[in-house]
């Protein structure tokens, strides 16, 4: 089984943009290429896991969430040559679904569900994983995975007000961005591989 790193997509991986439902106005966080493409030289699968409650509320239908991850793939391959494993989404919502998607499903985080189904799709070792993401249902849903937590001060976590871990969270650090996150995550790894 493998580690691997889970982002949330929305201000984490791209620009925060409510309900985005336009592939052309997907826009990279700055560095964000970069720090993929880091983590698949390190042999780290990425897979970005994200609620998508727009397809719930009726704003966009589920195929313009594969446009966007369309878009989302070409533009970190052309910057950085990066790739992102496997996708995952919620298009459920418990109270403001429409039809079929007003469910609370174990998907839809801060539930792990998106997590799980990964897990048991690629191989991959959740304890040994990381999630990434810039709200606290991020944490909460890597922690119940399994995984250590890294809350980034984009997106929404510009306003989030911590500044020591939270055990419950399996909270590993707060740091500005994505590229960071990266960054102790290669070096929590390099600590490993030197302890062997």
């Amino acid at each position: 089984m493998t580690p691997a790193v889970f982002l949330d997509r929305d201000g984490v991986l791209i620009v925060e943009a409510e309900y985005l439902a336009d592939p052309a106005g997907v826009q990279l966080i700055p560095g964000a290429a970069a720090a993929v493409r880091r983590l698949n030289d390190a042999g780290r699968p990425v897979v970005v896991v994200t609620n998508q409650s727009g397809v719930a509320r009726g704003y966009f239908p589920e195929s313009r969430v594969v446009e966007i991850h369309h878009r989302i793939s070409e533009l970190l391959l052309a910057e950085a040559g990066a790739r992102i494993d496997r996708f995952d989404y919620s298009p459920f919502h418990p109270t403001e679904g429409v039809g079929e998607y007003r469910r609370d499903s174990d998907c839809r985080k801060p539930k792990p569900g998106m997590l799980l189904r990964s897990a048991a799709t690629l191989g991959l070792d959740l304890a040994a994983s990381w999630m990434v993401g810039d709200r606290w249902s991020d944490l909460e849903a890597g922690a119940t995975a399994g995984c250590q937590t890294i809350l980034v001060r984009t997106g929404y976590g510009a306003a989030c007000d911590v500044v020591a871990p939270d055990e419950s969270l399996r909270l590993a650090a707060v740091v500005p961005s994505i590229a960071e996150a990266v960054g102790v995550i290669l070096g929590h790894m390099a600590d490993q591989n030197a302890a062997w």
